[in-house]
């Protein structure tokens, strides 16, 4: 996976965070202030650059009940804005109660910026490898992982018990 940079947006500044190489982790950045302005666009097409982020991510404010409202609206505004002056793909993303989380986790980065970082960790869930974490297949040959405490398999050329019908 490549780098993806996630912006919680609003009006006085813009949180950002970015993943690692690898999409697992998430790490706040400064956020940039006035992102709605020029000077506030061209500060985050530079940290598109600058981190080698391949995708934005915005986060898509909606109610507990998934409708949107004029927030929402603001944040597709804003996400074309994004995607005029960036050459990687925006999208949005759910970011219902980033803003919370980032209040109660705490941190040295700036509540926004965790805020993204929330997103971001949500967004990289959403589009994880299935075949991450699951155990490796066995050995070719060995015998299939059991469960802890379940009896041993039979031994080769022995029959295994029959259960009554």
């Amino acid at each position: 996976m490549a780098r993806v940079l996630a912006l919680d947006h609003g009006s006085a500044r813009c949180g950002c965070a970015v993943s690692d190489p690898s999409g697992t982790l998430a790490t706040p950045l400064p956020a940039v202030e006035r992102p709605e302005t020029e000077r506030g666009l061209a500060a985050l097409a530079d940290l598109v650059r600058e981190t080698g982020a391949e995708r934005v991510v915005v986060g898509l404010p909606r109610t507990m009940s998934g409708d949107e409202g004029p927030q929402a609206a603001a944040a597709r505004s804003f996400a074309g804005r994004v995607a005029r002056v960036v050459e990687v793909p925006v999208e949005l993303h759910d970011e219902r109660l980033t803003t919370r989380q980032a209040q109660r986790t705490g941190g040295a980065a700036d509540e926004d910026s965790r805020a993204a970082a929330h997103l971001l960790e949500s967004w990289l869930a959403a589009h994880a490898d299935p075949a991450f974490g699951a155990d490796p297949p066995p050995p070719s040959g060995a015998d299939p992982p059991r469960a802890s405490g379940a009896d041993p398999p039979p031994a080769s050329g022995a029959s295994s018990p029959r259960r009554p019908a």
